[in-house]
């Protein structure tokens, strides 16, 4: 156990899903108000359905638990509330930047249009900032705004995000299903975005190898790895007698580590969906430290809070626990984050500045 309070550590949130990241209580509210039958009816029973239903090993058993979430935030005041609330959690647990990822187009059944999906979330979380300001703390959120690999409206939703470049949104993803469908499905809105200088993260070796994540890379430009993890089905060890002599990083893994391409991880999400399964099925058997070790710009974040019944502080708790990172290694990873954030040279910075004094502070 970490011999100092991780919780009040300043921290960096890079791959969140709103959608993946309601109260319990609030989806039994919100279900309620819009005759919605759930798994279960009260928040506690909620919460241990959620749980149960994401630790299946299987990524798309997981996806099924969104049905869910997704079906109550298709109001405008739903989608304000999900996202004020979103902000208001992140701030509890010393979150001090939190890029927020979520799918416009999957919430449209009940008459809302892209745009206003996107102003909808903007507003909540610009009420939660404000609050946690009048609380005397801080945090500054941004939106990613993903366009579903299986469907067909990458070009659509990449101009939407461009749209609202100055309304919160400061980059855009692609989530949903992985094998099968290549990044390179949506080339024309990749190709969109780099014209608009538009930062790209994409979700790629997580459910599919090495040739999603080059993908990711090549069609998608990706300045980030959403989980990344199976990145190291392209590194070579050569052990004598137990020991690691010789390690041989592929041309894809070489292309990542080389020009310091973030990866996203998500411990024990990985976990849940089966990303790290060709390697074991323990926390020990991720792949994180490996990385860690031979330089990669590895970031601790939770994917899905509600499905995982996570938070970031719990993530480098069960880091710690696994492989006795102490304060210095926890603050690398911290400023990997700050680093590949999607902010301005300046306000990176002043992120890491703050990291640099929360921590020092915490090693007095």
């Amino acid at each position: 156990m970490a011999n100092f309070d991780i919780r009040s550590l300043p921290k960096i949130s890079l791959h969140d899903h709103l959608d993946g990241g309601l109260r319990p209580q609030s989806i039994v509210e919100m279900a309620s108000e819009i005759g919605l039958e759930l798994p279960a009816d009260n928040a506690k029973d909620l919460r241990k359905w959620f749980e149960k239903s994401a630790d299946s090993g299987s990524l798309v058993e997981y996806l099924k638990t969104f049905d869910v979430t997704t079906a109550v935030m298709q109001t405008r005041e739903h989608l304000t509330r999900v996202a004020r609330e979103f902000v208001l959690d992140l701030a509890n647990d010393g979150v001090i930047y939190g890029e927020i990822r979520w799918a416009p187009e999957q919430h449209l059944t009940r008459g809302l249009t892209l745009d206003e999906t996107v102003e909808a979330v903007q507003d909540g979380l610009e009420e939660g900032m404000e609050l946690v300001e009048q609380q005397g703390g801080y945090i500054r959120t941004g939106q990613l705004v993903t366009a579903m690999r299986h469907a067909d409206r990458g070009l659509e939703i990449a101009e939407l995000a461009v749209r609202h470049r100055n309304n919160g949104v400061v980059g855009f993803d692609i989530a949903g299903a992985e094998q099968g469908f290549l990044p390179s499905r949506h080339k024309v809105a990749f190709d969109y975005l780099a014209s608009e200088l538009f930062p790209v993260t994409v979700h790629a070796g997580e459910a599919d190898g090495i040739e999603s994540i080059k993908d990711a890379i090549v069609s998608g430009r990706a300045l980030r790895l959403g989980h990344g993890v199976r990145i190291v089905e392209d590194i070579m060890f050569s052990r004598t007698d137990g020991e690691t002599d010789l390690v041989v990083l592929g041309p894809v893994a070489e292309w990542v580590h080389d020009r310091g391409i973030v990866l996203e991880t998500s411990p024990s999400s990985n976990l849940q969906t089966g990303a790290i399964s060709l390697l074991g099925e323990t926390m020990a058997d991720h792949p994180f430290d490996i990385l860690y070790d031979l330089g990669f710009k590895v970031t601790v974040n939770t994917d899905n809070r509600l499905m995982s019944g996570t938070s970031l502080t719990r993530e480098m708790e069960l880091l710690v626990d696994t492989f006795g990172y102490g304060l210095e290694d926890l603050e690398i990873f911290q400023i990997n984050a700050a680093e590949g954030a999607f902010q301005a040279i300046d306000d990176r910075e002043e992120l890491i500045e703050m990291i640099s004094e929360g921590f020092n502070e915490a090693g007095r």
